[in-house]
């Protein structure tokens, strides 16, 4: 063998001795960024007023973390393990309610820390992890009400650990989950309405969802969990795949003499289809407060029509003045349960732009009874069909509607 031909073979085996040298350092570079890779936080935000506030981080996956307070002045401390905050360039932390103001940065290797200011003494209301759901990112959400300074000072050094994500079923206070010491026929009555069925599928998604499905699939969700509470009555208006007349709904309802009426839907655009998505919820009133709610409103009322309803024997308005005041009264409590609803879904799905909205939705118009109607998504938007039938998207949503039920029927449960 030549010398050109040794000198060829020693060139060659040098530089594949050298490129598998490469690959195994950038193998166990990676490996080593993997086992050190830490979450990212890309938002966090402040919600609420001086009564009760929400403080909510968003990050890209799920981790332990350490709550304590400190007083002189008063403080909340969030200790999280080592994690990287990429807030938006022109990001600045602002405050609200009872949060004055706070800051956020690395304290020691491997912990990361965000420091609350308060405005006055507070109390841990509840705090859980939301797990990441489609393009939804984890969000470790706090919930802080107003206390006093000796409250405060008794939880001064009682630090809460939470290793393991918290599910916001979870987050209920011990002292909620006990047996109701109430009477079953003192505790409020709630009536979900899943919308359409049997021959009014509703929407249609572009991939064949029918909305009749998805709403009825959420409502029994929906209903199991706040079965599970022992706080309520819960009754469905339909069970199963069938026509129900907006009327016999309202009118369950009212046999029923419910507190709460809740109909669930799932909406259809034409314009915009592709781009318009999230959560929405709806009170009643004869005035639109957009063109979108005027038209969704109408394509809901006429449920009736598709179904072959009879309108002839419907009794006309009634205009007694007692009713009318009543009808006021049960509009504010609507509206009140909305807000407190549009405030959780902030923290658990998408919602649309000015998620509170009104529209004369037939199903609205038991005067007695306050009534909502949310809208859980859009069909006509491919992202929204696909999160409408995720299982964690339907555990984040449920769960949110079930705080905000608590949170409407607060004081009753607490008498309990």
């Amino acid at each position: 063998m030549s010398r050109i031909s040794h000198a060829f073979r020693f060139c060659a085996l040098s530089f594949y001795c050298v490129a598998f040298s490469l690959i195994a350092t950038v193998a166990m570079s990676n490996a080593a960024s993997a086992q050190n890779a830490v979450s990212v936080v890309s938002d966090a935000r402040v919600a609420g007023d001086l009564a009760r506030t929400r403080f909510i981080l968003d990050m890209d996956g799920e981790v332990g973390y350490n709550l304590s307070f400190l007083s002189h002045p008063y403080r909340l401390v969030i200790d999280l393990p080592s994690v990287t905050f990429q807030f938006p360039r022109d990001f600045v932390p602002k405050g609200r309610g009872l949060v004055r103001s706070w800051r956020y940065g690395s304290i020691s290797k491997g912990r990361s820390r965000v420091v609350l200011d308060l405005n006055s003494p507070v109390a841990l209301d509840k705090t859980f992890l939301l797990p990441g759901v489609q393009d939804q990112p984890t969000r470790l959400v706090i919930d802080l009400t107003e206390s006093s300074p000796d409250e405060f000072e008794a939880a001064v050094g009682q630090a809460t650990s939470h290793a393991q994500p918290v599910g916001a079923t979870a987050s209920v206070p011990k002292q909620d989950t006990q047996e109701p010491t109430a009477a079953e026929n003192d505790l409020p009555v709630i009536i979900i309405d899943p919308g359409h069925g049997g021959v009014d599928s509703g929407a249609v998604g572009s991939n064949g969802t029918l909305e009749k499905a998805i709403v009825l699939n959420f409502g029994r969700f929906l209903k199991e969990k706040l079965d599970k509470l022992g706080y309520y009555q819960v009754y469905l208006t339909r069970d199963d795949d069938k026509f129900i007349s907006l009327g016999s709904r309202t009118k369950l309802a009212r046999g029923k003499e419910a507190d709460l009426f809740i109909s669930i839907h799932a909406d259809s655009i034409t314009n915009g289809a592709e781009t318009t998505r999230g959560a929405s919820i709806y009170t009643l009133s004869e005035r639109a407060s957009d063109r979108m709610a005027a038209a969704l409103a109408r394509r809901e009322n006429y449920s009736d029509v598709i179904g072959g309803v009879d309108f002839s024997d419907e009794p006309e308005e009634v205009t007694d003045i007692l009713v009318e005041l009543t009808r006021r009264e049960t509009k504010n409590f609507s509206i009140h349960f909305a807000r407190l609803v549009v405030e959780e879904l902030k923290s658990a799905t998408t919602v649309i732009k000015n998620p509170l909205r009104s529209a004369g939705f037939q199903v609205l118009k038991s005067h007695d009874v306050p009534s909502v109607l949310i809208e859980l998504g859009f069909l006509s938007n491919n992202l929204d069909e696909k999160m409408l039938g995720s299982d964690e998207w339907r555990e984040r949503v449920s769960d949110a509607i079930v705080q905000a039920t608590n949170g409407f029927f607060r004081a009753r449960i607490a008498q309990q």
